[in-house]
């Protein structure tokens, strides 16, 4: 189903696309990272999977009208194997999303040559590009994504770890002991995500009040109040995310842990807790080892996407014609 081969470095522009459950953002990036043009839509996530390749193929002739690049790079939600181009499992936030052949989808819709993966391992591609440089090539990096779920990356000795199917990272997927006995989106149940995503917070706080809340800012706003329930739900699940982060540090050894997404921003009572919890897993050689912010800001995951046509392999047109 796939026509693949391996990348060339970029010579030219690059469009980026960065697939999210709510929204499309494009950009055309010059080969020394520049952007040059950007665009965003709404993502047609209940239109299916055709309508959504439909979309980005729109979004990419916007940002590139006079076919000035020859390569896509995409960042794409959902389990994502850059080998074979396809979405190998996917939440129901894009409907009938798994199972959708993505890299040659894209191509056959754009004529470019296309680069795909995960949404977090391309935003973590450029924190690893930097670390890279620092270590002679041979970085390892732990990267977490904590916002609506909780998604990750790895890499060890300088390359991105992508695993069987593309699965590699998914750190919201661990079990996690604050986290028992609760229903997962996967299917089972006990993991990360039901306890430190933002709705996880959010539907922790309301266990322990029994009054649903509309958001995490919310719960957020009454923790700085003081707010006992508020400041436990925040601090449970920034514990609960410390502590799998640190058990999976002395799995692999980094040399850097990076933590985003939108959660880590709510302030520093979640910062702490989960610093501590952290630290309070390490083994003696990574003691002094702190979780940091990311490098890039809003333009990372375009930047990370574009930057997929110069490592992955690259899927061509005309494969599923």
């Amino acid at each position: 189903m796939t026509s693949s081969a391996q990348p060339a470095p970029a010579s030219g522009p690059v469009v980026g696309l960065d697939l999210g459950g709510t929204k499309i953002a494009a950009a055309l990036l010059a080969a020394d990272g520049t952007v040059l043009a950007r665009h965003s839509r709404p993502t047609p996530a209940q239109e299916g999977a055709a309508a959504v390749l439909d979309a980005l193929a729109a979004a990419a002739a916007e940002v590139d009208p006079a076919r000035s690049a020859s390569v896509l790079g995409i960042a794409a939600a959902g389990v994502i194997d850059p080998r074979t181009g396809m979405v190998t499992s996917a939440t129901d936030s894009i409907r009938g999303w798994a199972g959708t052949p993505l890299g040659v989808g894209l191509a056959n819709r754009t004529g470019y040559a296309v680069a795909c993966d995960n949404d977090v391992r391309a935003t973590a591609g450029p924190e690893l590009a930097a670390l890279n440089a620092e270590t002679d090539g041979r970085g390892s990096l732990l990267f977490a994504a904590i916002g609506t779920g909780v998604g990750g990356a790895v890499a060890a000795d300088g390359r991105m770890l992508h695993g069987s199917a593309g699965i590699a990272g998914h750190l919201g997927h661990v079990p996690s002991p604050e986290a028992a006995g609760l229903p997962c989106t996967c299917g089972a149940t006990g993991h990360l995500e039901v306890i430190a995503s933002g709705p996880g917070i959010a539907a922790h706080y309301a266990r322990l009040t029994g009054a649903p809340v509309d958001r995490l800012e919310t719960v957020a706003a009454r923790a700085v109040q003081g707010e006992a329930h508020a400041v436990t739900a925040i601090t449970t699940g920034a514990a609960a995310a410390g502590h799998v982060l640190g058990g999976l540090a002395n799995a692999f050894g980094p040399d850097r842990v990076v933590i985003g997404g939108g959660v880590p921003r709510i302030g520093a009572l979640y910062e702490d807790a989960l610093r501590a919890a952290f630290a309070a897993e390490l083994m003696g050689p990574l003691r002094g080892l702190v979780p940091q912010a990311p490098l890039l800001g809003h333009d990372a995951a375009v930047l990370g996407a574009a930057s997929l046509t110069t490592t992955l392999p690259l899927h061509h047109p005309g494969a599923l014609r």
